[in-house]
Protein backbone atom coordinates (compact mmCIF):
# COMPACT_ATOMS: atom_id res chain seq x y z
CA UNK A 1 0.00 0.00 0.00
CA UNK A 2 1.31 2.82 -0.86
CA UNK A 3 1.91 6.14 2.34
CA UNK A 4 1.18 9.42 2.52
CA UNK A 5 5.08 9.75 2.70
CA UNK A 6 6.01 7.64 -0.35
CA UNK A 7 3.54 9.82 -2.02
CA UNK A 8 4.69 12.91 -1.33
CA UNK A 9 8.20 12.46 -2.45
CA UNK A 10 7.06 10.59 -5.90
CA UNK A 11 5.50 14.62 -6.11
CA UNK A 12 8.67 16.83 -5.05
CA UNK A 13 10.45 14.07 -7.40
CA UNK A 14 7.79 15.27 -10.39
CA UNK A 15 8.18 18.82 -9.31
CA UNK A 16 12.34 18.59 -8.92
CA UNK A 17 12.86 17.25 -12.65
CA UNK A 18 9.93 18.54 -14.47
CA UNK A 19 6.42 16.69 -15.86
CA UNK A 20 7.77 16.46 -19.25
CA UNK A 21 10.33 15.41 -21.28
CA UNK A 22 13.33 17.84 -21.92
CA UNK A 23 13.35 19.35 -25.39
CA UNK A 24 15.91 18.05 -27.60
CA UNK A 25 18.27 21.03 -28.59
CA UNK A 26 20.65 18.53 -30.74
CA UNK A 27 21.00 19.72 -33.93
CA UNK A 28 22.67 17.91 -37.20
CA UNK A 29 24.12 20.04 -39.87
CA UNK A 30 25.39 18.60 -43.05
CA UNK A 31 26.98 21.16 -45.18
CA UNK A 32 28.34 20.50 -49.17
CA UNK A 33 29.32 22.11 -51.95
CA UNK A 34 26.88 21.81 -54.74
CA UNK A 35 27.94 18.77 -57.35
CA UNK A 36 30.19 19.49 -60.76
CA UNK A 37 28.92 22.17 -63.00
CA UNK A 38 28.17 23.39 -66.36
CA UNK A 39 31.62 25.85 -67.00
CA UNK A 40 31.15 28.63 -68.86
CA UNK A 41 27.24 29.50 -68.61
CA UNK A 42 25.00 32.15 -66.37
CA UNK A 43 23.69 30.00 -63.73
CA UNK A 44 24.74 26.34 -64.78
CA UNK A 45 23.10 23.11 -64.19
CA UNK A 46 24.94 19.69 -62.97
CA UNK A 47 27.27 18.07 -65.27
CA UNK A 48 26.52 13.93 -65.81
CA UNK A 49 29.01 13.95 -63.45
CA UNK A 50 27.31 16.12 -61.21
CA UNK A 51 24.13 14.39 -60.99
CA UNK A 52 25.43 11.22 -60.30
CA UNK A 53 27.31 13.13 -56.91
CA UNK A 54 23.75 14.92 -56.42
CA UNK A 55 22.28 11.14 -56.44
CA UNK A 56 25.54 9.60 -54.29
CA UNK A 57 24.25 12.70 -51.86
CA UNK A 58 20.78 12.05 -51.57
CA UNK A 59 22.28 8.01 -50.71
CA UNK A 60 24.84 8.87 -48.52
CA UNK A 61 21.64 10.91 -46.56
CA UNK A 62 19.13 8.17 -47.14
CA UNK A 63 18.89 7.20 -43.49
CA UNK A 64 20.35 10.74 -41.78
CA UNK A 65 16.77 11.77 -40.65
CA UNK A 66 16.56 15.12 -42.12
CA UNK A 67 14.11 17.57 -41.31
CA UNK A 68 15.12 20.40 -43.38
CA UNK A 69 17.02 20.91 -46.49
CA UNK A 70 18.65 24.43 -47.85
CA UNK A 71 19.68 25.60 -50.73
CA UNK A 72 21.44 28.81 -52.38
CA UNK A 73 18.74 30.41 -54.87
CA UNK A 74 21.21 28.76 -58.07
CA UNK A 75 20.44 26.09 -60.17
CA UNK A 76 23.33 24.04 -59.26
CA UNK A 77 22.55 24.02 -55.56
CA UNK A 78 19.23 23.23 -56.32
CA UNK A 79 20.06 20.49 -58.65
CA UNK A 80 22.12 18.88 -56.13
CA UNK A 81 19.61 19.50 -53.41
CA UNK A 82 16.67 18.00 -55.75
CA UNK A 83 17.20 14.00 -55.48
CA UNK A 84 17.19 14.04 -51.34
CA UNK A 85 14.21 16.65 -51.45
CA UNK A 86 12.16 13.67 -53.80
CA UNK A 87 13.79 10.66 -51.65
CA UNK A 88 12.75 12.48 -48.16
CA UNK A 89 9.53 14.33 -49.48
CA UNK A 90 11.02 17.56 -47.95
CA UNK A 91 10.86 21.21 -49.81
CA UNK A 92 13.95 22.69 -50.32
CA UNK A 93 14.35 26.43 -48.44
CA UNK A 94 16.41 28.80 -49.84
CA UNK A 95 18.91 31.49 -48.01
CA UNK A 96 20.96 33.99 -48.80
CA UNK A 97 24.87 32.87 -49.30
CA UNK A 98 25.76 36.39 -48.57
CA UNK A 99 23.97 36.73 -45.68
CA UNK A 100 25.80 33.79 -43.68
CA UNK A 101 25.87 34.78 -40.12
CA UNK A 102 21.99 35.11 -40.21
CA UNK A 103 22.08 31.83 -41.94
CA UNK A 104 23.91 30.22 -38.64
CA UNK A 105 21.61 31.67 -36.50
CA UNK A 106 18.94 29.90 -38.35
CA UNK A 107 20.40 26.65 -37.59
CA UNK A 108 21.56 27.45 -34.16
CA UNK A 109 17.74 28.18 -33.78
CA UNK A 110 16.17 25.08 -34.85
CA UNK A 111 16.58 21.75 -33.64
CA UNK A 112 16.53 18.86 -36.17
CA UNK A 113 18.63 17.03 -39.27
CA UNK A 114 19.75 20.17 -42.12
CA UNK A 115 21.52 19.88 -45.17
CA UNK A 116 23.13 22.86 -46.41
CA UNK A 117 23.67 23.49 -49.93
CA UNK A 118 26.39 26.25 -50.72
CA UNK A 119 29.25 26.88 -52.92
CA UNK A 120 33.11 26.39 -52.12
CA UNK A 121 33.22 30.08 -50.63
CA UNK A 122 30.57 29.67 -48.03
CA UNK A 123 30.21 26.19 -46.88
CA UNK A 124 33.92 26.12 -44.82
CA UNK A 125 33.11 29.81 -43.56
CA UNK A 126 29.36 28.45 -42.53
CA UNK A 127 30.78 25.63 -41.07
CA UNK A 128 33.39 27.99 -38.67
CA UNK A 129 30.03 30.27 -38.23
CA UNK A 130 28.46 27.15 -36.81
CA UNK A 131 31.26 26.41 -34.20
CA UNK A 132 33.31 23.76 -36.53
CA UNK A 133 36.59 23.77 -37.74
CA UNK A 134 35.91 24.89 -41.16
CA UNK A 135 39.22 22.81 -42.49
CA UNK A 136 41.33 24.06 -45.76
CA UNK A 137 39.77 26.36 -48.64
CA UNK A 138 37.65 23.96 -50.90
CA UNK A 139 39.66 24.05 -54.23
CA UNK A 140 37.09 25.58 -56.34
CA UNK A 141 37.84 23.65 -59.59
CA UNK A 142 38.12 20.36 -58.63
CA UNK A 143 36.74 19.39 -55.10
CA UNK A 144 33.18 18.82 -54.99
CA UNK A 145 33.35 15.79 -52.46
CA UNK A 146 33.65 17.03 -49.04
CA UNK A 147 30.49 16.82 -46.31
CA UNK A 148 30.96 18.41 -43.24
CA UNK A 149 28.64 16.74 -40.59
CA UNK A 150 28.16 19.09 -37.29
CA UNK A 151 26.76 18.15 -34.37
CA UNK A 152 24.97 20.73 -32.30
CA UNK A 153 24.14 20.21 -28.77
CA UNK A 154 23.85 22.18 -25.19
CA UNK A 155 27.60 21.07 -24.29
CA UNK A 156 28.81 22.19 -27.44
CA UNK A 157 29.59 21.97 -30.81
CA UNK A 158 31.86 19.07 -32.96
CA UNK A 159 32.47 18.82 -36.54
CA UNK A 160 34.16 16.35 -38.75
CA UNK A 161 35.09 16.06 -42.33
CA UNK A 162 33.44 12.92 -44.45
CA UNK A 163 33.87 12.60 -48.30
CA UNK A 164 30.83 11.10 -50.22
CA UNK A 165 30.83 10.16 -53.97
CA UNK A 166 33.30 9.70 -56.23
CA UNK A 167 36.63 10.94 -54.58
CA UNK A 168 37.23 14.44 -55.91
CA UNK A 169 40.97 14.99 -57.28
CA UNK A 170 42.52 17.30 -54.32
Amino acid sequence: MINRRSMMMGAACLVLTGCAPAADDSHTVYLVRHAEKVLGVDDPALTAEGQARADALAERLADAGLTHIHSSDTKRTRDTAAPIAQATGLEVKLYDPRDLPAMAAQLKATPGRHLVVGHSNTTPPLAGLLGAEPGADIVEATEYDRLYVIEITPGGTTGRIERFGAASPR
